[in-house]
Parts: structure tokens; sequence; C-alpha cells
């Protein structure tokens, strides 16, 4: 009684500070379901693919595996990562599957050669300018909106080639808003695909409009153009490709089919930033271009951010006004909106790395084509630059039959990894009522089942992809079963 007391009192303290002391929770599997550890980390890592489940269980700390959770300390931080987790934040997923039968190997500090992301590097090699982009901030206190924001409206427009650019909170609002400017509504229906981030689906239904989801092409993971005229009904009245991965879908065949029914075109370009389609910019080939701004983007804000590119000075007039309570002036709303609007830390900030995009690109290239020549032969399927693209790389991910050996191998031998997605989204339980059951489409799903996505980031140096690839080459003819 004396123990649960002390936990008590200090677990609300704990999770207030939502484990600001470096702490993530990490899910981990055993007999009687998920449990959540918690491994303090010495880098910012963030990762967007997070799978985490509010069925926590603390009941089985006795398990050899988990001795440490029977401290109060522990406890106290499982408490804390359930709460987090609940209020919608993302654990790191770096373990095994939810189908795998066995305990995770749980990767603490000690263990971590290589990690999946290292956001703290990024932020050292520029850290007098974001110090400096922020003390103006403060001094000139415009905090929501204001001439930074501006700024970065004016700048990322013009490096994207748009005539405008408005500046959100969020990807999520920036497709949201995206779909309301171009009319879509209650009755009406959007194509896109299940194998994408839930936001893309998620952001029709906020408007009303029922997502119908066609399948993707295997080897880009994007949209079949193929599969859209079938998909095509009288209440269809958009069509939003996912650029995913960083790697654009192919907009001709789309766009030719949105002209001939009448379709207004809605880029999910995310994933991204700088990519580019016959040499157009990634955001500007259709009708509306939208873009995230979270910290594990190519282009990543301190917290959250998006923006909408487009070159209709209508679209960009109503998504100004959704974004800002509908107001064309202050307090004269014309339209019922939303409270979406960038704050201007997040717009000093995105300023500063604009600057440094390209050169972060081309080291993403770097990395990639290091992975390419040095894996080829290693039995995995590696991705694939297609022809007519210019590909970002904001995420790399390989495909291998037995990709949760592969995760668990790579992850005994130091290196982070992450499944961009595991669960499509037609199969998620919170869009069931799409309709949409297993084997709907086999692509997406096959791809959810076998994807694995390595390091790769601007600042991984030689020495960690000499890990990565020699690891890759140490586990896979040992326990991964491959396409060779």
């Amino acid at each position: 009684m004396g123990e649960r007391r002390e936990i008590e009192n200090r677990e609300t303290a704990v999770a207030q500070t939502d484990l600001r002391r470096h702490a993530s929770c990490i899910p981990q599997q055993n007999g009687a379901g998920v449990i959540w550890t918690a491994v303090r980390k010495r880098s910012c890592c963030f990762f967007e693919n997070a799978f985490w489940d509010s069925r926590i269980s603390r009941d089985n700390t006795e398990n050899s595996a988990h001795e440490k959770s029977d401290s109060i300390e522990t406890k106290i931080l499982l408490k804390a990562g359930q709460r987090t987790a609940q209020r919608g934040y993302n654990p790191i997923w770096t373990g095994r599957s939810r189908t795998a039968g066995t305990d995770l190997n749980i990767m603490t500090d000690s263990r971590i050669r290589v990690p999946y992301l290292d956001l703290k590097a990024q932020y050292q090699s520029i850290k007098p300018e974001i110090d400096a982009a922020v003390s103006r901030v403060l001094e000139n206190c415009q905090f929501v909106l204001g001439e930074e924001v501006a700024g970065f409206e004016r700048e990322f427009s013009r490096y994207c080639g748009a005539a405008e650019c408005v500046a959100l909170n969020s990807g999520t609002s920036a497709l949201h808003l995206a779909l309301l400017a171009a009319g879509v509504g209650p009755g009406d229906e959007v194509i896109t695909v299940p194998f994408t981030f839930v936001a893309t689906v998620a952001a029709i239904l906020y408007t009303g409009a029922r997502p119908v989801l066609v399948d993707i092409e295997p080897r880009s993971f994007n949209m079949n153009p193929a599969a859209i005229e079938a998909a095509i009904t009288p209440r269809t009245k958009s069509i939003m490709p996912v650029h995913l991965y960083g790697q654009p879908a192919d907009m001709d065949p789309i766009l030719e089919i949105a002209r001939r029914n009448g379709l207004v075109v809605i880029e999910d370009a995310a994933q991204a930033h700088g990519a580019k389609y016959k040499g157009r910019t990634a955001g500007t080939l259709g009708d509306i271009g939208c873009f995230s701004f979270y910290p594990t983007k190519n282009l990543g804000a301190s917290g959250e951010g998006g923006a909408v590119t487009t070159g209709n000075p209508e679209y960009a007039m109503k998504i100004r006004m959704l974004r800002d309570w509908g107001q064309d002036s202050k307090y004269h709303h014309l339209l019922r909106g939303f409270n979406y609007r960038m704050e201007g830390l997040q717009g000093a900030i995105l300023r500063v790395k604009l600057r440094h995009l390209e050169q972060w690109t081309d080291a993403r290239r770097g990395v990639a084509t290091q992975y390419n020549g040095r894996l080829a032969d290693s039995g995995l399927r590696l991705p694939e630059e297609i022809s007519w693209a210019r590909h970002v790389y904001h995420v790399y991910s390989v495909r291998v039959r037995d990709r949760d050996a592969l995760q668990a191998g790579l992850q005994a031998e130091g290196v982070q990894t992450a499944i961009h997605y595991s669960i499509p989204a037609h199969l998620q339980p919170a869009y069931a009522d799409l309709g949409n059951g297993k084997n709907s489409f086999p692509e997406s799903e096959l791809a959810a089942k076998e994807v694995l996505a390595l390091p790769v980031y601007p600042e991984l140096s030689e020495d960690a992809i000499d890990r990565v690839c020699s690891a890759v080459r140490k586990v896979v003819p040992r326990r991964v079963q491959t396409f060779v």
C-alpha cells in the first residue's frame, strides 16, 4: 500500500512533464498483451509511424524480461507513458510487429549504434541560425502568423514555383482546407489510396465526404492511375494522390483523367518537399498541393506545421480565411472557419531550414545511392527511383518477405528501423465503416507486410552507413527470407 501511495503521489507530476526527462515509450509484447517500457534517450528522435495501443497491460511485470518495471520510478513512467499515448503522442516503435509471438528485444541507449533519425544533430549543425530566429520572434512578439510566417510563405512558394502559399498549423489542416476550398463536402467522394498515413483519409472525412480508395502501383508505392477510372462516380469531386516516401506519383495520367472528368487534383505532398516529376516540383502539379512540416519531415518545424501551395488565387484567399476563423478582416467572419494558423516561431525556424533544404536533399540522395550500390545483391528489394522522378528519400523503405525477422535482427545489431505503414487505412479499425475488407487492395496490403525503413537523414555519417550495410549483410543470410 505504501508503494502504491507513493506512486500515485508522484505520477501526476511525471505525466505533466510529458516525459521531458527524454523517456520514450516503446510498446512491448508478451503473452498477456502490450506493456510499456520507458527508455531514456540522449538524441531527439521522433517517429511518425509509431504503433500504440491504449489497451495497456502492466500485469506481467514479474516476467523476467521486464524485471526492472517493478521499480517505483519505472512504474511511474509506465503510467505517464500510457497517459501520453492516450493523448495522441507517438511512442517509438522499434520492435517486432504486433503480430509477433515473442517478446521484443528493447534497444536501450547503450545498444543504439545508428538511430533511425537524429534531429538533435540537425539542430546542432544550424544552432546559431535557429537560436537567432527564435530570438527575433521573442523580441517582436508576433507569436501567431506575423512577418516570419508571411516571409516563409513567400520563400516556400518561390522554392516550389507556386504562385501562392498559405502557411498552416499542420499537414492535416492543409489537406482539410484544400478540400474545403475545392468545394468538397457532404455527399461527395474523393479518390485516394489506402497505403498512406491515415491523415489523408481522415481529412476527407472531416469535410463530410467519402474516401474512395484505389490500389497502389508497387514500384513507387503511389496511386495506380489505371485504377482511377473504375472508381469515378457522379459523386466524385476530387482525386488526391499521395507522393509517398518522397517520390511523386505518376501525375500526367492522373491529371488527364481529372481534367476529362472535371475533377480537382489535390496533391498530398507531405513527404515530398523538393521532389520533382518531369522537372516540375511536387505541390505544383495539380490544383492544390499540401505539405506537412512535422519535425521528422525533410523540411521539419520544431513542432507542428503545414502549408498549401496553389496557382489559384481564389483557393488561396479562401484558405487564408478558413485558417483564421473565416475572417476577411478583424472580427468580420464571412465563413465558418478554424484556428489553423501557423505560429511565428515555426515560421521563423522553417525559414532557416528552407535555406538548407537542397543541401540536405542532396545528402539524403547520397545516402540512398550508397545503400543502392552496397545492398544491390543483398536479396532485399530496394526502392526504385522512377525515370520521371527526383526522389527526395523522406523514407528509404526496402521490401523483404520476412520483415519482422529483418527488423529484429537489425535491432539486435544496434540499427533502428521503422515501418511506414504496417496497417493500410482500410484495415484500420477506425475506418472499418468504409466497407473495404481484407484483400480489397492486394498491393497495399502486401506492401504493409513487407516494407522496412532504414535510417536516412543528412547527418548520417559514413561510419553509420557502413554499420547499416554490414548489419543487413550479417542478418539477411542468417535469418531472413528474401526475394532471391
